[in-house]
């Protein structure tokens, strides 16, 4: 397929009209469009160098969003419809930085990358002057820029034909499609294309809104509507909503706050109206409606008012509850010694320092089932802190109180528990019994928790027996339903992706924990880097990785690079496989050795820059 080229005496024009432009500061009317003779503009008024640009580099393009979700199918279907054209497809965002580039031709693809036409670089008109991307995002229409209508004298090689993705729900320029070949190759054809392709993705967008998000959507705007003067959120998995009350009520911290507890609460399946305490101190109640489609939550509103401003009580402050130690555990004979465990350590863990609003209400829940001495399940994904949380609550009131832990592997294959010992050892003294993990009972463990839990309704000590469940992707594990029948309440424990609020103070204290006495802290870009992870062990894997840390750096300040590799990435290494994993930890491995220098690191590792672009977006390595 050939297409035909620009007439010459018009690129003359074009450029004897650039040449009086950059001489005057006056575009020549008769040679150039209205479009392009204000993009000049533009571009001399930013200051742009007409001789030599350079994109700018963003580390947080989103890959897999849902325009390039919508765009993928369109850009494959327009590459196979023109294979032998040489040129380049690209995808950017609202913010003029490629998202994706599909190249047609491998000489074409050689050239924009000297220009450093790839994904994560900004095309915006202030940093590159004129061109297909920029310019179409800034007019709000499709354009072609072909040859010395580029302002920059490094871009006129090239053809730039771009049109704008806009989302026809919310009439806002989504990104932009744009088509890149060498100047002589344009066609006016071009121009149809790559409108036609535009409006189909556009048309993707609007039907990837599933009928539960544009009932998100609907139900948002019509709170937003009916409670005017009430602060009105609605969030759903890629999407958050604030009306102007919202911004005016709450700070950012707090909106944040709002934001991690109404998605805990997305997870469950109660009802949706609940008072929190905000990290500020501020009391909020809401009451929310939750979007199911069929077994999946799409999303939650929320209508949040003030139910009064005031510190949290004195007994829950951080500095208070802190320094709280965990008494030792108590066994209760000798013969069941050896399958005991318990706290035998000051333990530092989730509970001391919280501020999230899920996890306090975790806190006030489980308070409760403790004072009505209720047996009760605590739920949660691993590492998330049930157990904690359980020990931590009983001893904040209970002083004198006493622990005692069983494992499932323990209650199967013990060596025989007496209950009745076990509950009542000291009569005067509570007692909490943990029974952990009790998903993996057998038979003879179900049995034996059955007569601890009978052994302490009927005794005279006070003892509260308690039992923590896996949850895993949100589901529960199967549990004997005679199990289930033992327990009177349930508390449900947030993962630390909802407690982001938590993280820095968890860093803190897990750090004292790990080190004692050392003089040790993580610098910004560490800092920045665990805040990005998305945890999926929750605090054990937290900790681990904190420990790691300390074991390349025992004192001073830790360093990314002290980090494990997984950490800098935001995908976690479940979802890739053990290929996959190998090939992030050597892309991660020579970024360090070239101090981030993403040209060597392609070349250390033997790939083309833009590969290695698109593999740091494949795999989510930030650091």
């Amino acid at each position: 397929m050939t297409l035909p080229n620009r007439p010459p005496k018009h690129q003359l024009r074009v450029a004897a009209a650039r040449a009086d432009f950059l001489e005057t500061g006056r575009p020549a009317a008769a040679a150039v469009s209205d479009v392009l003779a204000a993009s000049w503009v533009r571009s001399r008024s930013a200051g742009v160098d007409a001789d030599r640009t350079s994109p700018t580099y963003s580390d947080d393009i989103d890959t897999s969003s849902r325009l390039a979700r919508c765009a993928r199918p369109v850009i494959d279907q327009l590459g196979a419809d023109i294979p032998d054209v040489a040129l380049v497809i690209a995808l950017t965002d609202h913010k003029a930085r490629l998202v994706e580039r599909l190249d047609i031709s491998t000489g074409v693809a050689r050239l924009v990358d000297r220009v450093e036409f790839a994904p994560g670089f900004s095309y915006a008109e202030d940093t590159m002057g004129t061109n297909g991307v920029g310019t179409a995002i800034q007019s709000g229409q499709p354009v072609s820029i072909v040859g010395h209508e580029h302002y920059s004298e490094q871009l006129q090689p090239f053809a730039c034909t771009a049109a704008p993705i806009i989302d026809p729900i919310t009439g806002r320029i989504e990104g932009i499609l744009d088509v890149s070949t060498v100047a002589r190759s344009w066609s006016p054809l071009l121009h149809t294309l790559v409108k036609s392709a535009a409006k189909d993705i556009s048309s993707n967008l609007f039907n990837d809104r599933s009928q539960a998000q544009q009932v998100l959507f609907n139900t948002y705007l019509h709170a937003d509507a009916r409670c005017s003067k009430n602060a009105v959120f609605g969030f759903g998995s890629a999407v958050v909503m604030a009306n102007a009350n919202a911004q005016t009520l709450f700070t950012h911290e707090e909106q944040a706050g709002i934001r991690d507890h109404a998605r805990f609460l997305m997870s469950r399946r109660d009802k949706v109206t609940d008072t929190i305490t905000l990290s500020s101190g501020r009391v909020v109640r809401f009451r929310g409606t939750r979007i199911v489609s069929g077994d999946t939550t799409a999303g939650i509103v929320v209508v949040a008012e003030l139910a009064e401003s005031h510190l949290v009580a004195a007994a829950r402050s951080a500095a208070e509850f802190g320094v709280r130690v965990v008494p030792n555990v108590s066994v209760a004979t000798a013969d069941t010694q050896s399958i005991v465990t318990g706290l035998r350590h000051r333990r530092i863990g989730p509970a001391a320092v919280s501020t999230s609003p899920s996890w306090a209400r975790a806190q006030d829940e489980l308070q409760h089932s403790l004072a009505a001495a209720a047996t009760t399940l605590v739920l949660g994904e691993p590492g998330s802190g049930k157990f904690t949380l359980t020990t931590e609550t009983f001893h904040a009131d209970r002083l004198n109180g006493r622990s005692v832990c069983l494992d499932a592997g323990q209650l199967d294959n013990g060596v025989g528990i007496d209950a009745e010992t076990l509950v009542g050892e000291v009569p005067d003294r509570p007692t909490l019994v943990v029974a952990r993990n009790i998903e993996n009972l057998g038979a003879e463990g179900a049995a034996t928790l059955t007569r601890i839990v009978d052994a302490a309704r009927s005794g005279a000590a006070p003892v509260t027996v308690v039992a923590t469940v896996t949850q895993v992707d949100g589901e529960l594990s199967v549990i004997r339903p005679a199990l289930l029948s033992l327990f009177r309440a349930s508390v449900q424990v947030p993962p630390l992706r909802y407690r982001t609020e938590d993280l820095d103070h968890l860093i803190g204290r897990l750090l004292r924990e790990l080190a004692p006495l050392r003089h040790v802290h993580l610098s910004p870009v560490a800092t920045r880097t665990l805040a990005a992870y998305p945890w999926p062990g929750n605090v054990t894997q937290l900790r681990d990785a904190l420990g790691q840390a300390l074991r390349q750096r025992p004192v001073g300040e830790i360093q990314v690079d002290d980090l494990p590799r997984y950490c800098q990435t935001n995908i976690s290494s479940h979802n890739l496989t053990p290929i996959q994993v190998a090939e992030r930890d050597a892309l991660i491995s020579a970024l360090r050795e070239h101090d981030g220098n993403r040209v060597a690191a392609a070349a250390h590792v033997g790939i083309s820059r833009s590969s290695l672009y698109r593999k740091i977006k494949t795999y989510g390595i930030v650091g």
